[in-house]
């Protein structure tokens, strides 16, 4: 259930599939929730795709290459929306995220941002979950989940896709930013 009671900001995931509403953990994961609500308020994410779709696992998206008709860079971009002392403060394209690793657990519909080895490496790019994945608990940053729409993730984690795991019809994404009771139609 929603921990949420007042009308807070929540993100609206439009795809193809239809919308998923998001609501953001700012208590646990600040730098996180900012920076993501930086990019979408800025329109940084719209355009991106889902580029990784697992089945039983997670979709992935939020890679500004993925803009673009050429796979092969999808998921080797992105960078975090204000510098966060990690990086050359003066180059954004190295801005990363702290880790920020929390008690909320990968829970269908968890929305966490991607990374590489480095625990201090997200950017831009996040994950939604598309079945309990209690294995990256305390290894990657819960900073929402998706209170509305989980027969969206379950429509792109089906979609075909080739053997890397991208889908064969891109799979757009708009994001907003708006009050829950707006997104929710309350």
């Amino acid at each position: 259930m929603s921990s949420c009671t007042k009308d807070e900001d929540v993100a609206v995931i439009s795809t193809r599939f239809g919308d998923m509403v998001v609501e953001f953990y700012p208590e646990v994961a600040p730098k996180h929730v900012e920076s993501f609500n930086i990019h979408a308020k800025n329109g940084y994410y719209n355009g991106t795709t889902f580029h990784r779709v697992i089945p039983g696992f997670m979709i992935q998206g939020g890679d500004p290459n993925s803009k673009d008709d050429d796979k092969s860079n999808d998921g080797f971009g992105g960078y975090a929306a204000k510098y966060y002392d990690l990086g050359d403060e003066t180059n954004d394209s190295t801005w990363v995220l702290p880790a920020e690793f929390n008690a909320k657990q990968h829970v269908t519909g968890a929305l966490s941002m991607a990374r590489s080895q480095d625990p201090n490496s997200a950017g831009s790019q996040f994950f939604i979950c598309a079945a309990p994945a209690f294995q990256l608990d305390n290894k990657y940053t819960v900073f929402g989940q998706v209170i509305s729409g989980l027969e969206v993730i379950r429509e792109i984690v089906n979609s075909p896709r080739d053997n890397r795991d991208n889908p064969l019809d891109k799979v757009e994404m708009n994001i907003t930013i708006m009050p829950r009771s707006k997104a929710l139609g309350k």
